[in-house]
């Protein structure tokens, strides 16, 4: 086992992994993060996107050891009790979720979108941006219009909520 520290959703935490485990491990099993899901094993779906150090990444393809002081953001870092991120707000008001096991990867692809396409999003960008992101339940039409909603509330002021 080998000591691993980093920032996780603002917060100072050390575990103690094999050198193999892979970050949305330590994130579920280790810290209990369990809004990371883990789907395809083959890091196709995008249900464990997180940010590390403000960038999406899929975490069943990042080792933990290789986030050593690094800052980690996962879906319940973002937003607050009883007070949703605008993203996370969109996709509830525009019904961007059935089952809903996709949508925190969802969702925390959309915030790095806006981060790296800003606010203003046309479908067509939205759509392409997704690839890598799978949603077995819906057509994706209300998905793209969640993550247009959310950039928009996203830019106009709401983005000092974002997890950056």
């Amino acid at each position: 086992m080998t000591a691993v520290s980093m920032t996780v959703n603002g917060k100072a935490v050390r575990s103690e992994v094999e050198p193999r485990t892979l970050l949305v491990q330590m994130l579920r099993d280790r810290l209990g993060l369990t809004g990371t899901h883990i789907a395809c094993d083959t890091s196709q779906c995008g249900a464990c996107v997180v940010h590390v150090n403000g960038k999406a990444v899929k975490s069943c393809t990042v080792l933990a050891l290789s986030c050593e002081d690094k800052d980690i953001t996962t879906i319940e870092g973002i937003g607050a009790p009883g007070k949703l991120h605008p993203m996370q707000q969109a996709f509830q008001d525009n019904h961007a979720l059935q089952c809903g096991f996709c949508t925190p990867g969802m969702v925390m692809s959309a915030l790095d979108i806006v981060r790296r396409k800003g606010p203003r999003l046309d479908d067509a960008t939205i759509r392409k941006e997704l690839d890598g992101n799978f949603c077995r339940c819906t057509g994706y039409h209300n998905i793209v219009r969640a993550i247009a909603a959310g950039a928009a509330a996203m830019g106009s002021g709401a983005m000092s909520h974002a997890a950056e």
